[in-house]
């Protein structure tokens, strides 16, 4: 094989790690990939860092131990993260998102995949130091943006179910209250999906009353996990008495005009 140019290392060691986020990759990995020089591997490393922190585009740390090496993390810094809150926001303030029982419709945005990438990166940077084991969701609207932060943590993606599938084999399911009126609903979860002892960080799209997310709390409760975060897009400013205590919300949806059914949304406290 020719000898691989500067260049050609530096744009193949980018798009790796970022194809990789939160996964370690050792020095080695990438001599034999290059045919180069751990010194030399190094210092491609370092131009690599320097401009991904330049243009506010994640960074790369440096794993020491046996088992180290250098991973990607996206990372945006705050005023990116408030950028792109306050954009998303602005096209939640759309007329005609209103939905009765007080929701916002936000299924277009949170299905493209930009967008649901970007909340992904915000949420998996509030857990890189958790070490959550997996990403658990309800089916089905907070899929794109639990898959995204489970990308960025580099774990599996766990969905739990409105009923069981017979293709997944034995299930355990649980009893929750949804919705305004307290009605009771079940979810379902496979007994593989998820093993005593590990972490679990709980995303969904949209939070009113809770009443989903701590059914997902106390699903994990059963599998004897430990809950390490619980964490939303979008949180309704009332009720302010939520079922489930500590939810880290992106934004704040705090009603709609009545005349033109427009959204009252802004990036949550600690995002501003």
């Amino acid at each position: 094989m020719d000898k691989i140019k500067r260049n050609e290392r530096l744009g193949a060691l980018t798009r790796i790690l970022m194809d990789t986020p939160n996964r370690i990759h050792t020095l080695s990995e990438f001599c034999e990939l290059f045919g180069a020089a751990k010194s030399t591997i190094s210092e491609d490393i370092d131009l690599v860092s320097a401009s991904l922190a330049r243009f506010d585009l994640g960074c790369v740390e440096t794993v020491a131990g046996a088992a180290g090496g250098v991973r990607y993390r996206a990372m945006p810094s705050p005023a990116r993260v408030r950028r792109t809150l306050d954009a998303v926001a602005r096209r939640l303030t759309e007329p005609g998102r209103m939905l009765p029982g007080g929701f916002l419709y936000t299924s277009d945005i949170t299905a493209e995949g930009g967008v649901a990438q970007q909340m992904g990166e915000i949420l998996a940077a509030q857990y890189y130091d958790s070490k959550p084991h997996f990403v658990l969701t309800m089916e089905t609207k907070g899929i794109p943006i639990a898959l995204m932060t489970a990308r960025m943590l580099d774990v599996p993606l766990v969905i739990a179910r409105r009923d069981s599938r017979a293709y997944e084999g034995s299930a355990v399911k649980i009893n929750y209250i949804a919705g305004g009126n307290d009605r009771i609903e079940t979810m379902a979860l496979t007994r593989r999906a998820v093993s005593p002892g590990q972490r679990a960080l709980i995303v969904d799209d949209f939070m009113k009353g809770g009443g989903t997310l701590q059914g997902m709390v106390d699903l994990m409760r059963e599998f004897l996990a430990e809950v390490v975060g619980v964490c939303v897009m979008i949180a309704t400013a009332k009720p302010e008495a939520k079922r489930v205590d500590n939810v880290r919300s992106l934004l704040i949806l705090e009603g709609f005009d009545p005349v033109t059914g427009c959204a009252n949304i802004h990036p949550a406290e600690e995002f501003r």
